[in-house]
């Protein structure tokens, strides 16, 4: 089996309804083989103003070459004129899952 890089993606969105659209479309492009949907509220710096929301925070299985896509698909779906996409690198997976992530990768 060929090397892939496995990574956690992290994306806030602001609606359920917005988390599953975008949900429904990566996993369909095999872009994710899984999604997490964590409720949270977030507080951040928004035009000079600190802001508050309740947002849905995605969790997401992924292979490192499909964050551009990812995040170009996002790009089309996402509400937020500023989303923020975040990668962070997995250094060890087990070898069942990362067999799975394998497979479930490949684009038909």
């Amino acid at each position: 089996m060929a090397s892939l890089d496995f990574v956690e993606l992290f994306l806030t969105c602001g609606s359920r309804q917005e988390a599953e659209k975008i949900a429904g479309v990566l996993l369909e492009k095999r872009l994710v083989v899984c999604v997490k949907f964590i409720p949270i509220e977030s507080k951040f710096w928004w035009k000079g103003k600190i802001k508050t929301n309740q947002e849905i925070l995605l969790l997401m299985e992924s292979v490192a070459e499909n964050f551009e896509q990812t995040e170009a698909e996002v790009a089309k779906l996402h509400s937020y004129d500023t989303f923020v996409l975040k990668q962070l690198d997995i250094t060890n997976l087990s070898v069942k899952a990362l067999n799975w992530l394998a497979e479930a990768t490949k684009q038909r």
